[in-house]
């Protein structure tokens, strides 16, 4: 558009220099029916010697204005109208869109040889297309072709809702969305059936790493800016272990620390590459994280970075001494992970459908008795320790301030105590650099218990079971040690420490020795408490 507004204004400064030099027919030169003088005209007389306003403004309608765009004179030669309207014509004819021209009954013939991936792009090219490419007929054989009479019906649906209504409006696209629906529910079944296989010591899916492999996910994370900037990272490493996955990102420029004002966690199923793709990755929310809501907190650091822990479970690294960030990692629960990473749309999380266990009456503890803990501490590299206690119960004189108390180890038995088995360290890697936030008790003379005490920090991941062997309470987040000030009276002579962990639907206390001679600490005490309205609401009771 600028192109043609410097033509108009030249072109129209052009036709004033003429005009001002050569003054057209009826003003300055005698024309035809003009310089003869006649009756009221030869005669010079008042409004007869020069053209008045009015004849002026009427001479200016007159004049035609020059065509918008249209290329300026060379030399002060003008193009012919021939010309003109010869280059008008071309410039129209190659604008015009032959395809669109020809009969819907021949562009739907042609559509009908490609495949359903290519008939799904086409109909994003305009909305004829769209409307074409959502052709019943076509998408009919295209049905019966790939599936025949082995379809696949999608729970609580009949045959009739395989048949097309004959008053339904064809543009409506039933065969197509019916078509897939029909693909989304056998990957869905081929998928699920992999995960059917469950492990009885985790009460988890034993091939989730498998299923998820074998899928092409991956993990993308979104941060957004202050000014609504988005910076979109793929996954830099991933971290499997027997309940729970730590996913990082190390590759790229990320904002400040505090100029971060959301996050956004996105699983992301990529088709393999090569020539034969055609799809776009699809993208599940799984967490999303307003800074302004959930303010980070200091969860330990080392001599290079300091860690922030951003409940649910991200952890931040920022360099030591500036806000910048060096990378960010986020521990995510194996249970239902899948289907988190696959079955959410891009704006919202997917929706665990509630299942209700029946309800006994014929037994008052229902619910509170009967649940298996899997318990684990680790971190990006290795477990630090990991047990399974069975046969977990609470009384209801035991309920207490709305929480059910179940105790997996006991500080009085010492047969229950679990040593464990590596030292309380976080391991982390940047793209240059990488190094590890460890426990350094009396190992570095210019560090003292109190102040290296924070900087220690692992992952806890646990699966809570309920009576019937179904996970009750899932979690894998951060969690770090902190010393007790007042030691309780125990059988140990070292230094005691706490880690407790608390979200809406649990808390985890931990209590810890440590024993200087063996270097290593010692699991003394371990309880875990779930809320009353939880086990009511999966249980259908009244506690």
């Amino acid at each position: 558009m600028a192109a043609g507004r410097g033509e108009f204004f030249r072109s129209l400064l052009e036709g004033l220099e003429r005009k001002s030099a050569q003054p057209g027919p009826g003003r300055g030169q005698p024309g035809p029916g003009r310089g003869q003088p006649g009756p009221g005209r030869g005669q010079p007389g008042p409004g007869r010697g020069q053209p008045g306003p009015g004849e002026r403004q009427r001479g200016r309608r007159r004049r035609k204005r020059p065509l918008r765009g249209a290329p300026s004179s060379v030399g002060g030669n003008e193009r012919s109208r021939s010309e003109l309207r010869t280059e008008r014509q071309k410039t129209s004819s190659s604008k015009e869109n032959f395809i669109e021209r020809l009969p819907s009954e021949i562009l739907i013939k042609i559509l009908s040889y490609l495949d359903s991936p290519s008939l799904f792009c086409i109909s994003l090219v305009s909305k004829l297309f769209h409307r074409l490419s959502s052709d019943d007929v076509m998408w009919h054989k295209i049905y019966n072709a790939e599936f025949g009479r082995q379809v696949w019906k999608p729970k609580g649906w009949d045959d009739a809702a395989l048949k097309v209504d004959p008053a339904e409006d064809p543009s409506a696209g039933h065969w197509k969305k019916l078509y897939f629906k029909t693909v989304a529910g056998q990957e869905m079944s081929k998928w699920r059936r992999e995960l059917k296989d469950i492990s009885p010591y985790t009460g988890l899916p034993k091939h989730t790493e498998q299923v998820l492999r074998s899928l092409n996910v991956s993990w993308e994370l979104t941060v957004c800016d202050c000014l609504g900037h988005e910076k979109k990272m793929e996954q830099s490493r991933a971290y499997f272990f027997k309940s729970s996955a730590i996913i990082c990102w190390s590759n790229g420029s990320f904002p400040k620390y505090h100029h971060i004002s959301n996050i956004q966690l996105h699983g992301v199923r990529k088709e393999p590459k090569g020539p034969e793709v055609r799809r776009p990755a699809w993208r599940s929310l799984i967490l999303k994280l307003d800074m302004k809501t959930h303010s980070g907190w200091f969860f330990g650091k080392d001599k290079l970075i300091k860690l922030m822990h951003l409940p649910p479970g991200f952890i931040v690294g920022i360099w030591r001494g500036q806000s910048n960030v060096a990378f960010i990692m986020v521990s995510l629960h194996l249970h239902k992970l899948v289907e988190k990473s696959l079955l959410g749309s891009p704006v919202c999380p997917y929706s665990e459908p509630a299942d209700l266990s029946p309800v006994d009456d014929s037994d008052p503890e229902f619910g509170l008795h009967g649940y298996t803990l899997h318990f684990i501490l680790h971190n990006t590299g290795s477990e630090i320790m990991s047990g399974h206690f069975c046969k977990l119960s609470c009384h209801t004189v035991q309920i207490q301030r709305g929480w059910v108390e179940l105790r997996v180890i006991s500080r009085t038995n010492l047969s229950q105590h679990r040593s464990l088995s590596g030292n309380i360290t976080m391991p982390w890697k940047s793209d240059a650099m990488e190094g590890s936030v460890e426990f350094r008790f009396g190992s570095d003379p210019f560090f003292s218990a109190l102040t290296v005490l924070p900087q220690n920090c692992c992952i806890v991941s646990l699966t809570l079971l309920d009576e019937i062997q179904k996970p009750f309470w899932c979690v894998s987040s951060p969690i770090r040690v902190t010393m007790v000030k007042k030691a309780p009276s125990s059988d140990y002579s070292g230094e005691h420490f706490a880690m407790d962990f608390q979200n809406p639907e649990g808390q985890v206390k931990m209590s810890l020795v440590w024993l200087k001679e063996q270097k290593q600490f010692f699991l003394i005490s371990l309880i875990i408490y779930v809320p009353v309205f939880k086990v009511n609401k999966h249980f259908s009771t009244e506690y």
